[in-house]
């Protein structure tokens, strides 16, 4: 299925959820925020399935002053 990561599609597996598709783009589990269709998804949440022809939005916080 396709769905569109940060603006470029991207084929994943039927059923990916949040924490597997940052697992197969070799991110981190921690520092990122990830939306799904516009909503935050909590960190508890990432085990849900990503929807066919979502677009995911994956931004990293980044400390500084």
């Amino acid at each position: 299925m396709t769905i569109t990561v940060n603006g470029e599609p991207t084929e994943v597996s039927a059923g990916v959820t949040v924490a597997g598709l940052l697992r197969s783009l070799d991110l981190p589990d921690r520092g990122l925020a990830v939306a799904v269709d516009g909503a935050v998804v909590p960190k508890g949440s990432w085990a849900q399935s990503i929807p066919d022809g979502s677009s995911v939005e994956i931004v990293t916080a980044v400390q500084g002053g």
